[in-house]
């Protein structure tokens, strides 16, 4: 080799050198200048609140307002990835972030065309301008997301990248992510997609906002079709196939994003964002959505049904664990004429006579009656408190368990008097039950048959612990709550919860339904504003309330006829096979009322004040129903007659309104106003010794 020739190579070898180096050290002052690599450590996603297997309960927006919910390749319809890769960056899995033969492909399309018909974008170049928004659209913007496409298929797996893109495509206004976008377009989860729904997400963020399916619906359905076109010219899918998708409908709209729980749902995100909980986005709760579904659909259902702008709130707890499986606030979370944003379900109301069950168990663990042990039922009167049955009729001497079937109130109000109304109060407090008095009042006799406060949760925790013989359990609302709730409390003994539990079991179930299933107790409040309807079986407890949400009086709202057969339907879609109840504990006394030992046959507390007979006329005549200042909706029914009441005075009755007899010479206490007129009223009782009531109530 010539001198010359040695000089000339080892000066391209320096010239090389040298370049390698410009190249190298540009490149560094490149990477430098761009900083860290974004790999969505900082990504904000919406608070998402799932039921108990993972299953959409409620989403929420993030703090910037978007609709951004994760999503990884395993959740997604496998047809619509493969329809995604093919359409966007067929050589997704061989090339290392930027894909030389698309580039060449766009740069020869803008020489050919004039403008840019393909960009030669791939996949996880897109994620890199996603994590990393430029505004404007040079060839340094460009150049900068090779580079960043590089480093991140360097730090990244390609499942990784996919979980990207699934979660950050725009979609539209406030659209973000493939998961956000089938729930707000379709209606589902992107797990089930057709293939026509498949390559519309396919289509929508190369130009989200001109090809908004609820702008510009027409725009979105024709750029679903070029899709399909390409895919089917592709063979990704067949010809029939997509012939078949391009007919398919586009939606139209947005559809609303679940809210399933709502109530819950809101409490536990915004007990998440008070604890400031980071790393986690997902609240699980113990609820399973199935069951929630059918007990939502049940409580619209009857409110619609029984009208007068009635709500209906449901819980159902699982008996081995205390977990909720289902919680219905309401009726209806947007429904502004039933306050469906208030969880009626946490609301104080009088629980008219659900409590009475309590009163006998506390009185079968003293040793001071036992189921077949007889009480009377007879006019009496403790103080001034002189308590009548809801019929205003007495049965004489019964058994207490008929007088628990048949929610007679001397009874009870006897057996309170005996066991003492403050132990019930404590023993509902140590269960978990907060009831509420009035300011300033001791715990009285009127407790028993609804005169204090409690939350429908209250009640489902009191007959939890009835089904678990006798044993408390807070209700759990999130698995993790499990290691940190608190220890099982006793209500009960084991023996006396079971009688409970036995006598309830004979109640008489509503009309057509089986009886013999469900131990189940109903309740009516003072003035027909609540009713209620508890009870369980061996493996659930289910806690029915009805009414209106502001406490207005609702004619014949009564427990055994709108809150009994709500609960009855909620076992029902709980399954249709009963678990029966335990079997009896040690201890418990099987016998005839005559073969019972003498103390027990018949209810003789000696403590009690003598029970005198009441005379006519002997407890001042008042109207009980409908209360003075009562709204009363009779819009639903133009035939419907209004349930009058009286309490107190002395048969027959004469009722007037606005002056005008309407009922006259009635024996009972109750009668009904036919075919009332809207407007304001004076309703008037006047009973058979002149006594007079009289109250003022408005008719809508």
């Amino acid at each position: 080799m010539t001198t010359r020739r040695v000089h000339v190579l080892c000066a391209l070898l320096f010239t090389a050198i040298i370049a390698v180096n410009a190249v190298g050290f540009t490149l560094s002052e490149v990477l430098r200048r761009l900083g860290p690599v974004p790999l969505g450590e900082a990504i904000t996603y919406s608070p998402l609140v799932v039921d108990r297997d993972g299953r959409l309960l409620r989403p929420f927006t993030t703090a910037d307002g978007y609709w951004r919910l994760p999503a990884r390749p395993g959740d997604v319809d496998r047809r619509f990835l493969s329809m995604l890769i093919a359409y966007e960056d067929k050589r997704f899995y061989s090339h290392h972030g930027v894909d030389p033969a698309a580039l060449l492909r766009a740069g020869w399309q803008l020489v050919r065309h004039g403008h840019v018909v393909s960009g030669g974008s791939t996949l996880t170049m897109q994620v890199a301008r996603l994590l990393e928004p430029r505004p404007e659209r040079t060839f340094a913007a460009k150049a900068a997301e090779m580079v960043r496409a590089w480093q991140i298929e360097n730090r990244l797996s390609k499942d990784q990248i996919l979980t990207l893109y699934l979660a950050l495509a725009p979609y539209g206004g406030n659209l973000e992510g493939t998961r956000a976008a089938s729930l707000a377009y379709f209606g589902k989860e992107p797990k089930h997609l057709s293939t026509a729904e498949a390559a519309m997400l396919v289509a929508l963020p190369q130009a989200p906002e001109t090809r908004r399916p609820d702008r510009a619906p027409g725009a979105a359905r024709a750029a679903r079709n070029r899709v399909l076109a390409l895919l089917a010219g592709k063979k990704i899918i067949n010809a029939d196939q997509a012939m078949a998708a391009r007919l398919e409908g586009a939606p139209q709209g947005r559809k609303a994003f679940p809210v399933l729980a709502a109530h819950v749902a809101e409490r536990l995100a915004r007990e998440a964002r008070d604890r400031q909980e980071r790393g986690s986005d997902v609240e699980m709760t113990t609820i399973s959505r199935f069951l929630q579904e059918q007990l939502e659909n049940l409580a619209r259902e009857r409110a619609i049904a029984i009208g007068g702008g009635v709500s209906v709130a449901i819980i159902a707890v699982d008996n081995a664990t205390g977990e909720v499986r289902a919680h219905v606030g309401g009726v209806g979370y947007f429904d502004k004429a039933r306050a469906g944003q208030i969880d009626l379900a946490e609301a104080l109301r009088s629980p008219g006579s659900t409590l009475k069950p309590f009163i006998y168990g506390l009185a079968f663990e003293d040793g001071l009656a036992n189921p077949e042990t007889l009480v009377d039922d007879r006019p009496a009167r403790f103080g001034i408190y002189k308590p009548e049955n809801f019929d205003d009729s007495f049965q004489g001497t019964v058994t207490m368990r008929r007088a628990l079937q048949q929610s007679l109130n001397v009874p009870a109000v006897m057996l309170l008097n005996a066991v003492g109304p403050n132990r019930l109060i404590a023993r509902m407090k140590n269960a978990g039950a907060v009831p509420v008095l009035p300011v300033d009042a001791a715990p009285g006799l009127a407790v028993g048959l609804g005169g204090a406060g409690v939350k429908l949760t209250d009640l489902a925790t009191l007959y939890l612990a009835l089904a678990r013989g006798g044993e408390s359990l807070p209700l759990i609302w999130r698995p993790q709550d499990r290691a940190s709730a608190a220890p099982p409390r006793r209500l009960f003994e084991k023996a006396a919860a079971w009688q409970v539990g036995d006598v309830l079991i004979g109640a008489p179930p509503p009309e057509n339904a089986v009886a013999g299933k469900i131990a189940y107790k109903t309740g009516t409040s003072y003035g027909y504003r609540d009713a209620w309807a508890v009870g369980f079986d061996g493996a659930n407890t289910v806690a029915v309330w009805v009414g209106r949400p502001d406490g207005a009086p609702v004619s014949d709202l009564v427990g055994r006829k709108s809150a009994a057969p709500i609960l009855f339907d909620a076992f029902q879609r709980i399954g249709e096979k009963r678990t029966p109840l335990a079997p009896p504990p040690a201890g418990v006394i099987f016998a005839r009322t005559a073969d019972l030992p003498p103390a027990l046959q018949r209810f003789r507390p000696g403590s009690l004040p003598d029970i005198a007979t009441a005379g006519p006329g002997d407890a001042p005549l008042a109207i009980s129903f409908p209360p003075d200042g009562a709204r009363v909706d009779i819009s639903g029914d133009p035939d419907a007659a209004l349930a009058l009441k009286a309490m107190g005075g002395a048969p027959p009755f004469t009722w007037l309104a606005d002056g005008l007899p309407i009922v006259v010479g009635e024996e009972r206490r109750d009668a009904a106003w036919d075919r009332p007129e809207r407007g304001f009223a004076r309703l008037s009782v006047i009973d058979s010794q002149g006594h007079t009531a009289s109250v003022r109530i408005r008719l809508d």
